[in-house]
C-alpha cells in the first residue's frame, strides 16, 4: 500500500473536516432514499405459495410469524449443490445478531432457498446460524421472483435479473441460482404485497463487514470482487486468525 501524505495536525483536520461533510451529505442522501424506497407502489401476491419447513408446510403468510412485515433472503443453494454459497454465506453471517433487534419492529426474516429442507439443515447446522431458513422445493417462488432459472431460460442466452435481461455468458451469469433480497407486507385481512426486491450490490447493506473495511486504509483490498478473498467462515486458514480473547488476564 502506498505511503500516504503525513501531514501538520491542523492540515489533517482541515481534511478531515471537508470529508465530514460529504459525509454527511450522503447520510441525508440515503436517509431520502430510503423515504422513497417506503414509498413505491407494491404489488398484491396472488399464488398461494409453499414452503417446507422444520415445523411442517407453510404459506407465505405464516412465514411472517406473527408480523406484519417479511424480508425474504434468497440464499443460493440449489437442489443438487453441496454447500451453501459463499457470498450468501458470507451475507448470512450477519444476521443472527440483528434479528435480536429486527424483530422488535414487527419485522420478520426468512432465507428460502430450492434446495430440500435436509440439505439446507445439514448446511445451517455446519454454519452454527439460528435465523429461520426454508426451503421453496417444487415451487415457483425462486422463479417468480427472478433468482432462480430453468435450463430452458439458460439455454436462451438471456436471463431476467435485476429488473433487467442479461446474458449468460457474462460473468455471474451462468449460474441457475442467484442472490436477492425481497420484502412483503401482510395487512390485517391477511393479503400479502410485494413491496420491494433487491439484487446484486443490493444487498450489501446487510454486511457490516464492509462497514468495518470501509473504515480501514487499505479498505476491502478486494483485486476483483469478493470472491478473490472470500472462503465459508470455517474454510479460512487457522494460520491466517488473529487471537480476539479478552486482553484482561
Amino acid at each position: 500500500m502506498e505511503l500516504h501524505r503525513i501531514v501538520s495536525r491542523e492540515e489533517w483536520l482541515a481534511a478531515h473536516k471537508a470529508h465530514l461533510a460529504e459525509e454527511k451529505a450522503l447520510t441525508h442522501a440515503r436517509d431520502a432514499l430510503a423515504e422513497k424506497r417506503r414509498a413505491l407502489p407494491w404489488e398484491k401476491v396472488g399464488k398461494a405459495y409453499m414452503f417446507d419447513t422444520p415445523h411442517g408446510r407453510k404459506t407465505l403468510a405464516e412465514l411472517f410469524n406473527g408480523r406484519s412485515q417479511l424480508i425474504v433472503y434468497h440464499f443460493m443453494l440449489g437442489p443438487d449443490w453441496e454447500e451453501g454459497c459463499p457470498g450468501c454465506s458470507f451475507v448470512s453471517d450477519h444476521i443472527d445478531g440483528a434479528l435480536h433487534h429486527v424483530e422488535q419492529r414487527d419485522v420478520a426474516y426468512v432465507a428460502v432457498s430450492r434446495a430440500p429442507l435436509e440439505k439446507i439443515e445439514t448446511f445451517k447446522k455446519r454454519m452454527g446460524w439460528r435465523f429461520r431458513w426454508v426451503s421453496s422445493f417444487g415451487s415457483d417462488f425462486n422463479y417468480d421472483y427472478h433468482v432462480s432459472f430453468t435450463s430452458e431460460q439458460r439455454e436462451k442466452g438471456k436471463v431476467y435479473y435485476n429488473f433487467e435481461m442479461n446474458d449468460v455468458t457474462t460473468g455471474g451469469f451462468s449460474s441457475d441460482e442467484l442472490p436477492g433480497i425481497s420484502v412483503f407486507y401482510k395487512d390485517d385481512t391477511g393479503d400479502v404485497f410485494h413491496t420491494f426486491s433487491a439484487y446484486g450490490r443490493g444487498g450489501e447493506p446487510l454486511i457490516g463487514t464492509y462497514s468495518l473495511l470501509d473504515l480501514t486504509p487499505k479498505g476491502r483490498d478486494e483485486e476483483h470482487n469478493m470472491m478473490d478473498w472470500l472462503r465459508h467462515h470455517d474454510r479460512y486458514d487457522p494460520a491466517s486468525q488473529r487471537e480476539t480473547g479478552s486482553c484482561c488476564h
